[in-house]
């Protein structure tokens, strides 16, 4: 058995799932970095964590088929004899906005991003819980969003997806309790691809602009904030499970009341 500990991380080929991967293996941990169609942005990931001194694992497979997610249970369990951690980090969406862009959506765009982002989920979860289990001290992160919470994002099945997520969090954290700790992280506007692509450059800029302006900490987070957070939910937060921690610069408390500041007091 492996001395270091060791971590699936699906999606891990860029954005949030990269800087996760490369954040555990930066803090000594080896790495399954998985990927569907980014094959060469995954081989840059895993050149990184390797020079990070991480033994890695590069494996190709979408997890909405279920026979890649038991194969990649499997490669980790045989490759290092132990796993600790899983972040379920592979998602999908349809960019179809808020304003009632119907025919964009239809059947096949629900089920195609709930089979991605909850029923990959919970396969990765069922393939590698026995594991996760045996180790007595795992722990699984869903990266969710604040689709989930607040009900907007990039289209209405992303936004169901994202609350269903939330939801399987809530029911898995009893389920694999005590042996196995599961939280959620749903991160606002992450400076990633991920929204360039989805709206192109000119609109992600307008975009981050407005969402900069709205929330209280004025910042939408990088990939690396989200993996900061993933990584404390893994290694640090020994007494907490079941939760959604919010990564969205304080946008779900509302838009702050402008209050005018009283004039400075007159000198005596």
């Amino acid at each position: 058995m492996s001395e270091r500990k060791a971590a699936i991380v699906t999606g891990s080929g860029t954005g949030v799932g990269a800087a996760t991967a490369l954040a555990l293996a930066r803090r000594g941990w080896n790495v399954l970095i998985n990927y569907s169609k980014s094959e060469a942005q995954a081989r840059e990931a895993e050149a990184a964590c390797r020079a990070a001194g991480a033994d890695t694992l590069l494996v190709q497979g979408d997890v909405a088929s279920n026979d890649a997610c038991q194969a990649m249970a499997r490669a980790a369990q045989e490759r290092w004899q132990r796993l600790d951690a899983l972040v379920n980090n592979a998602g999908i969406t349809t960019f179809a906005g808020g304003g009632g862009n119907w025919d964009a959506l239809d059947a096949e765009a629900f089920q195609r991003i709930y089979a991605v982002n909850v029923i990959g989920a919970f396969q990765m979860v069922r393939a590698c819980a026995p594991a996760l289990k045996a180790g007595g001290n795992g722990a699984i992160v869903n990266v969710s969003s604040i689709a989930g919470s607040l009900g907007i994002g990039s289209s209405v099945p992303y936004v169901a997806s994202k609350g269903a997520v939330n939801s399987t969090t809530l029911h898995l954290a009893r389920a694999l309790a005590p042996e196995v700790r599961v939280n959620a992280v749903c991160p606002g506007l992450i400076t990633t691809r991920w929204f360039v692509d989805g709206v192109g450059a000119e609109g992600y800029e307008k975009l981050k602009a407005n969402y900069e302006h709205m929330v209280p900490l004025a910042r939408a987070s990088s990939a690396e904030d989200v993996a900061e957070a993933v990584l404390w939910l893994i290694e640090g937060a020994r007494s907490t499970t079941g939760e959604m921690i919010q990564l969205d610069g304080g946008m779900h408390l509302g838009a702050a009341p402008r209050i005018p500041q009283p004039p400075a007091a007159a000198g005596r």
